[in-house]
């Protein structure tokens, strides 16, 4: 199941890089549109780094 978790934390960096490369493209056509994909890739790489996070804190309970 761990696994399954891991992959789920690199689709997140994925997203995040998707959403860069829309942010690109948009950036001089429609600004505001551009802004909120920025948004979306700061909150993707959050995510990232929090379901990583997590996932390590359960395995180290597990552990114990």
């Amino acid at each position: 199941m761990n696994k399954v978790y891991k992959y789920f934390e690199y689709a997140y960096l994925v997203i995040a890089a998707f959403f860069t490369y829309e942010t690109i493209m948009l950036w001089n056509k429609d600004r505001s549109q551009a802004y909120l994909f920025s948004f979306f890739v700061i909150l993707a790489i959050f995510m990232f780094f929090f379901k990583r996070r997590f996932r390590k804190r359960v395995e180290k309970r597990n552990q114990q």
